[in-house]
């Protein structure tokens, strides 16, 4: 099963080297650009996860660098700034990643270190080499260490004249108040279903209502959710899930160390996002409602539903957040499985 994540970062990169906006980014990039001789210093883009934020805060930096913008605001895609932004080379744009680079290989890191941050506001106070503005994109800002953190107050408190800084968080609580009370704050637009299940047929994917049911309305965690090994893992868990009572909690755990020993924290997380979308559905259903992450499984959790009881079911999903929360710190993948596994068959006795 390919990383969700990593298909997630590819497709982020495809979308980032082409200069036409999110379709429903449009009006939100109309609305800032029409105003971008009044923009702050620093913006944060917040939202959840996959509906663009990165794709928004790429379009703003390249309108800012772009030497020739149209009518709209938006980046021609044509000019020199446009071509250099395009290639990753634009001089007077940084981003900055929790990722190392060693002999041309991009490792994921889990923290934006001091250093990073550091490299950053020495950039910021130089010169412009195209004699426009310079931006610096760092993305998920959340990720930034203590010790980073404090390096960006003082450029957040005195921006060099001409330079922007585009803050993209999915968890901004996880900033420090006083980043964020020197940000203005960008709410990235949440697509409708319709506008999410259209884009991502136009990316050829198949079944697109389906797996944008499953990524929760993001069309862009979409994208990878569609992998068909991803689908085929799913299936599985979701069945075993469906029926508790057979389900071996020991075969599902052998299915998290399938696989490359790397890549057992990615399963782990998929197994626990599985868990969390269905017991949110279980809880809907049992409320009256419909499912949202699971439709395709309605008759299966209409089935399941009465017998499991409210408060548990809360209390265990709320320990699944709370796990979720956790995977960034070493820990066996298996036995956390196996442990959320055993908790999820008692709920039904």
């Amino acid at each position: 099963m390919s990383s969700p994540r990593d298909d997630a970062v590819a497709d982020a990169e495809t979308i980032r080297s082409t200069v036409v906006p999110l379709d429903w980014q449009r009006a939100t990039l109309t609305e800032l650009l029409a105003r971008r001789d009044r923009w702050p210093h620093a913006m944060l883009i917040t939202g959840r996860r996959g509906i663009g934020k990165r794709a928004l805060a790429d379009m703003l930096a390249r309108a800012l660098v772009c030497e020739a913008p149209r009518v709209t605001g938006l980046p021609c895609g044509e000019c020199p700034g446009c071509r250099y932004a395009s290639a990753g080379q634009h001089p007077d744009l940084r981003v900055v990643e929790p990722i190392d680079v060693a002999d041309d290989v991009v490792k994921p890191v889990e923290w934006i270190v001091v250093d990073k941050i550091r490299a950053l506001t020495g950039w910021a106070q130089l010169t412009s080499h195209r004699g426009g503005a310079k931006v610096g994109i760092i993305d998920p800002a959340e990720r930034m260490n203590a010790a980073a953190a404090n390096a960006l107050l003082k450029t957040l408190e005195e921006p060099p004249p001409g330079t922007f800084l585009l803050l993209v968080s999915h968890q901004p609580g996880r900033l420090a108040a006083t980043i964020r009370s020197r940000c203005q704050v960008v709410a990235a637009p949440q697509p409708s279903t319709a506008e999410g299940a259209a884009w991502l047929a136009r990316q050829g994917i198949r079944d697109a209502d389906g797996v944008l049911a499953q990524a929760g309305g993001a069309p862009l965690a979409a994208v990878a959710l569609a992998d068909t090994g991803y689908q085929a893992e799913r299936a599985a868990w979701i069945r075993a899930l469906a029926a508790p009572r057979d389900m071996s909690v020991s075969a599902l755990g052998q299915r998290i160390d399938a696989g490359p020993r790397e890549s057992r924290k990615e399963r782990l997380a998929a197994a626990i996002d599985w868990l969390v979308g269905w017991c949110a559905d279980l809880a809907r259903v049992r409320a009256g409602g419909v499912p949202i992450r699971n439709p395709d499984y309605a008759a299966q959790l209409a089935a399941l539903a009465p017998s499991v009881a409210g408060v548990p079911l809360f209390r265990y999903h709320r320990s699944l957040l709370d796990q979720r929360a956790l995977l960034a710190h070493p820990l066996q993948p298996r036995l956390v499985a196996e442990a959320l596994l055993i908790d999820y068959r008692a709920l039904f006795g």
